[in-house]
């Protein structure tokens, strides 16, 4: 934050509410008196009328329901000041405004606004990502997003095989990984897997390196008994249809998860702090760069390690009323960093 934009000097506070292609603005003064209100397309032509306004107001902040994206961004680039509200925040805010349970896109504007006019000393503004970290961040979220599709897929394979070949899930544990999808796209069907004979099924294993002593004469047997229990002909060839569509999708899926595994782990070689997040118990080649991406490396954000534990999920909730004193699990944290969500592979 500049000297022109720090919170001594704010005369004015607007509240943001932002869409896909268009976005509301409230600007209240220090009295919470309205001065300006518009709305704007998400456009050039628009954040060119946003720039207009700032000559108006030089000595503006802005509350925001959201701290990334492309108007968070034109937000930064502007040079305000930028307050991000937590949407648990901004639906009390706006309660408090219209209790009645009344929601427009003014309204919501008008209550960050005035919100950040009240509270806003204590609330931290919004500082621009180092472009390495902002870069790596945004890798790294689109890389859990395309691991929730790889899961939706996988998924959708194990009921098509749950179908007509059960006996495919019965050999095998792990579905996420390429092994048990070449298995399927080579004996696609139970008859064509009795059909390829024993010999076939140990180069199989062997060539995918599935071979295990103590596995290996239960999958032969599970694999010699598959058509024993297994769908109809017409479920079959419909199934089987499906489940090698499903298998051409999760490999290039599986491709280009490789192609960002390589470039998250290039950039995340470069930054100065890849010893100290790699050197963090637990933290492998997949949650380090994670962290790092998504805790950067200010380290002014956090005021004290208490208040990077509330960030990362692993401090309680505390609740106390009276002679009821209970300790809850956090939920209001950053989901990618905190233990329920560092687990996705």
């Amino acid at each position: 934050m500049n000297e022109q934009t720090s919170w001594e000097n704010i005369t004015h506070y607007a509240g943001f509410d932002w869409a896909k292609d268009h976005h509301d603005v409230v600007i209240v003064n220090q009295q919470g008196k309205i001065v300006k209100d518009l709305t704007f397309e998400h456009s050039a032509e628009g954040w060119a009328r946003w720039k207009e306004l700032l000559a108006a107001y030089p000595n503006l902040a802005v509350a925001i329901e959201t701290s990334q994206g492309a108007a968070i961004e034109q937000l930064l680039e502007s040079g305000v000041a930028v307050y991000p509200v937590n949407p648990k925040s901004a639906e009390r805010y706006r309660d408090r405004k219209a209790p009645s349970g009344t929601k427009t896109d003014y309204l919501d504007a008008w209550s960050l606004g005035d919100a950040l006019r009240v509270d806003g000393h204590g609330w931290k503004p919004l500082k621009a990502l180092d472009p390495l970290v902002h870069e790596l961040r945004l890798l790294c979220r689109d890389e859990v997003e395309l691991i929730g599709k790889r899961t939706e897929l996988v998924n959708q394979l194990r009921a098509a095989l749950h179908e007509y070949y059960p006996a495919a899930l019965r050999a095998f544990d792990d579905w996420t990984t390429t092994p048990s999808w070449k298995f399927v796209q080579q004996f696609p069907t139970p008859d064509l897997l009795q059909k390829a004979g024993k010999r076939r099924w140990e180069k199989f294993l062997h060539a995918h390196r599935l071979y295990r002593p103590e596995l290996n004469e239960k999958r032969l047997e599970i694999f010699s008994k598959a058509q024993e229990f297994c769908g109809g002909p017409a479920v079959t060839r419909a199934k089987s249809r499906l489940a090698l569509t499903l298998i051409k999708l999760l490999l290039a899926l599986e491709a280009q998860l490789q192609d960002y595994r390589r470039e998250i782990q290039r950039l995340f070689n470069e930054h100065p702090d890849h010893d100290l997040f790699g050197s963090l118990p637990g933290a492998g080649e997949k949650l380090a760069p994670r962290l790092l991406s998504e805790i950067g490396s200010d380290r002014s954000l956090f005021e004290s390690a208490q208040a990077l534990q509330c960030y990362v999920g692993t401090a309680p909730v505390s609740f106390q009323s009276g002679q009821v004193n209970q300790v809850y699990v956090r939920f209001m944290c950053n989901k990618i960093v905190s233990a329920r969500g560092s687990s996705m592979g």
